[in-house]
């Protein structure tokens, strides 16, 4: 149930919308698979492996974005585009040329097609109506960028803003890390990364490994400031936090696996349980984050 990752947006404060209305709206892009000849298929589906396209609890809602996509290697692409190739150049006298050779693989690609094998996955998307946020459950900004899209031509108007804060993350992280001195409710944990703030592209990265203090403080003066850093909030969720405020490799930790409802009879309760742990717990880490980076920077 948990999310692995966190690409964190507000909800515009003038958004308002049920369950059902959000439901209505999804409805409009419903995923059906591509036809022989669409690479890419988005659409949503439900959450829960049923019907329903929201699935809402107290006002967290939780959607899903399906997307297929048909693998097509390029390797196999440009073998059957050199074996044509050949043949027109034993027919034409000559060997094609780059146009040509552009048209042919085109051609290639429309005949392949039909027969690519179709891989999906599903990205997981939360929206909190009770305290304006949306998380992408995303690494890759691509995949958010996925949800976002579909999102927009699916509720009207749109209700996704970005989220700044008034510091930077980079720098904050960098203070934490050469001041020994994280603020309360949160600790470092052992992965964090260096990077130069130049062209050069230079990083230092420390892998399950605490930092030496007199080395970062060397590698900031040499002008790199940390670009990720693992943390431990309040003792109960660790992640990695980035330079652009993105949350990765989420874990909650013990103490709340052990608080999770014992109550619960079957799959329906179960999940819904760990859905009201969840989000109640991330909003909560959400909002200390970006209390101490500063606060909310309205754009």
């Amino acid at each position: 149930m948990w999310f692995k990752n966190l690409r964190i947006y507000r909800l515009s404060p003038d958004w308002t919308c049920s369950a059902q209305e959000l439901e209505n709206a999804l409805a409009k892009h419903r995923f059906t698979p591509g036809s022989s000849q669409e690479p890419l298929s988005l659409g949503w589906v439900s959450p829960r492996d049923n019907d329903a396209l929201v699935h809402a609890i107290e006002g967290q809602y939780l959607i899903a974005l399906r997307a297929e996509k048909k693998l097509l290697p390029t390797t196999v692409i440009n073998q059957v585009a050199r074996e044509k190739a050949r043949d027109i150049e034993e027919q034409q006298g000559y060997k094609p040329g780059r146009k040509q050779m552009k048209e042919i693989k085109e051609q290639v690609i429309t005949e392949l097609m039909p027969r690519a094998f179709a891989v999906s996955r599903d990205t997981r998307v939360w929206l909190d109506t009770r305290n304006h946020w949306l998380a992408i459950d995303a690494a890759a900004t691509a995949k958010s960028d996925e949800v976002l899209g579909l999102l927009a031509k699916s509720v009207e108007p749109f209700p996704a803003l970005p989220l700044y804060t008034e510091l930077s993350p980079a720098s904050v992280m960098t203070s934490w890390l050469i001041d020994n001195d994280p603020p309360a409710n949160f600790t470092i944990d052992q992965d964090t990364e260096l990077r130069s703030t130049g062209d050069s592209g230079a990083a230092v990265r420390y892998v399950k490994q605490s930092v030496d203090i007199d080395e970062v403080r060397k590698h900031v003066q040499a002008g790199k400031q940390c670009t990720r850093l693992s943390l431990t909030w309040a003792e109960r969720i660790s992640f990695v936090l980035t330079d652009a405020l993105d949350i990765k490799r989420v874990s909650p930790l013990d103490i709340l696996t052990e608080k999770q409802d014992v109550t619960a009879v079957n799959d329906d309760e179960i999940f819904d349980a760990d859905m009201t742990l969840m989000t109640s717990e991330l909003a909560n880490l959400i909002a200390d984050l970006v209390s101490v980076l500063g606060g909310e920077r309205k754009s």
